[in-house]
């Protein structure tokens, strides 16, 4: 498993025949994490949805290491190295941890499930339950963990922390960084918890109404209160 760049250029897309996202342009270099911020409806998920293939895109290119994907189905993304973690959660409810685990593994050996394991004991201790009967932490752990067993090249992360207690939330965020840290993947976090993003992101992108309207670092973010407040509607980062 290798990261690889990803690069948007002019990208537009939507839903049938309602415009979302209008000339989204931006690059992650290969190993780096991008956090994308914006309040509600501004089109954070449409844009991973858009990634992955799952919209009607009307322009712009999408790139990975150099390769155009726009035209390609989500199936094919998915095999070129590209992971999807979306916010519902897709786990098969009626399959136990352990086979919901193994739909993840594609081509590679059922050993391979051990790393599943090794990020999240939860899971191993888990592994017999059926994916109905887990809290909403550890679904969330588990479609994280079944995406990542596929080795993505780059991960898309919408946002993996809503609704969770702030001990799993943790959990979640020490994992991420683990992944990032091995340079292994390119990660790119959607994420409501402003400071955890920032915490994890090596830059920031902030969308308004379907348009980039702000990049830069994390440290740039927070000294910026009138950013932060016009554009994500809190009174301050701390």
């Amino acid at each position: 498993m290798t990261a690889a760049s990803l690069e948007i250029s002019g990208l537009c897309a939507g839903y049938g025949p309602t415009r979302v996202l209008e000339d989204i342009s931006f690059s992650v270099s290969a190993g780096k994490r991008l956090g994308i911020l914006g309040r509600n409806g501004m089109g954070k998920s449409t844009l991973f949805a858009t990634l992955a293939g799952q919209t009607r895109r009307y322009g712009g290119a999408i790139q990975m290491n150099g390769e155009n994907i726009e035209g390609a189905d989500s199936a094919t993304r998915a095999l070129k190295g590209l992971g999807y973690v979306p916010q519902s959660r897709d786990i098969f409810p009626t399959l136990t941890v352990e086979e919901n685990l193994f739909v993840g593994l594609k081509a590679r050996p059922k050993s391979a499930i051990e790393e599943a394991y090794a990020m999240f004991p939860r899971l191993k201790e888990r592994r017999r339950n059926l994916g109905s009967q887990l809290s909403g932490g550890e679904q969330q752990m588990l479609t994280t963990a079944r995406t990542i067993l596929g080795q993505p090249s780059v991960l898309l992360l919408d946002e993996p922390l809503e609704g969770l207690a702030p001990v799993i939330c943790e959990e979640l965020m020490e994992a991420f960084g683990k992944l990032a840290a091995s340079g292994e993947m390119t990660i790119l976090l959607v994420e409501q918890r402003i400071q955890s993003a920032l915490d994890f992101a090596d830059e920031v992108i902030i969308l308004e109404r379907g348009r980039m309207a702000w990049s830069g670092t994390p440290k740039e973010l927070s000294q910026d209160e009138h950013t932060v407040e016009t554009l994500l509607g809190v009174g301050g980062l701390h």
